[in-house]
């Protein structure tokens, strides 16, 4: 038995911790990075997609508190782990802060300075449902996976195992497939096309990330190569 694995009691002490640093980066970076670069407080949809923000982001990690707090102490220290693979050093902040950030500020600028054309309402409604259905589906495999760290590594000491269930049963990486869906989705409902360019960046980084990891896992991780003979496809059913 490891001593040193904490209870489910002290991993949601950690947890609450972690917890309020996720709501300082999932609501205020946001806020700060899109009004910022917009130089305005009036921003609608800047509004609308920090609600969704909230309502996903946040309540994905409120889920995760009650159901697996450990999950969020591990997603919370998982840069520090040893075993962490030294490419998703740098692929991981790249995916997860850097161009999501560019994302926003470019957004934001082209709010300022009007570079892109007027949208069509309905063309950001469609978004937002897009956008919506993409955090959906991420939190849906956040919540089935409670493997589901931030970095690629084998967690040996949790007692990983292949996770069949949920979005599992279509596509290997269903959290990364709803990620490629959203950061499509969110230039356009923040009126920007000049965002697609570095949506566009990350969307490439993920899918390097995606092919990255699945060979990992399946040199790795018990059983895991079973489970992509049964499960064929990584992200997209029928094409990869």
């Amino acid at each position: 038995m490891n001593t040193n694995t904490p209870t489910k009691e002290e991993s949601k002490q950690v947890s609450w911790g972690r917890l309020l640093i996720a709501a300082i980066s999932i609501l205020v970076l946001p806020a700060v990075v899109l009004f910022g670069s917009s130089g305005r407080l009036d921003w609608d949809m800047a509004w609308v997609y920090i609600g969704l923000m909230a309502a996903f982001g946040l309540g994905s990690k409120i889920i995760m508190l009650w159901k697996t707090p450990d999950l969020i102490a591990e997603r919370g220290q998982a840069l520090d782990k040893e075993d962490t693979k030294p490419w998703d050093k740098t692929l991981m902040p790249l995916v997860a802060i850097v161009c999501p950030t560019v994302m926003l500020v470019v957004a934001g600028l082209d709010e300022r300075f009007g570079w892109s054309p007027e949208f069509p309402q309905a063309l950001q409604v469609t978004a937002l449902f897009i956008t919506s259905l993409g955090y959906f589906l991420g939190v849906w495999s956040t919540v089935v996976n409670k493997y589901f760290s931030a970095v690629v590594r084998i967690q040996r000491e949790r007692g990983q195992t292949v996770v069949t269930s949920g979005p599992y049963q279509y596509v290997r990486h269903p959290g990364y497939a709803g990620g490629i869906v959203a950061n499509f989705a969110v230039p356009l409902l923040l009126g920007s096309l000049w965002a697609l360019a570095p949506a566009v960046l990350v969307n490439c980084l993920i899918v390097v990330r995606t092919a990255l990891e699945d060979n990992t896992l399946q040199d790795e991780l018990d059983g895991y190569r079973d489970y992509a003979e049964r499960v064929r496809y990584r992200l997209l059913p029928g094409v990869w």
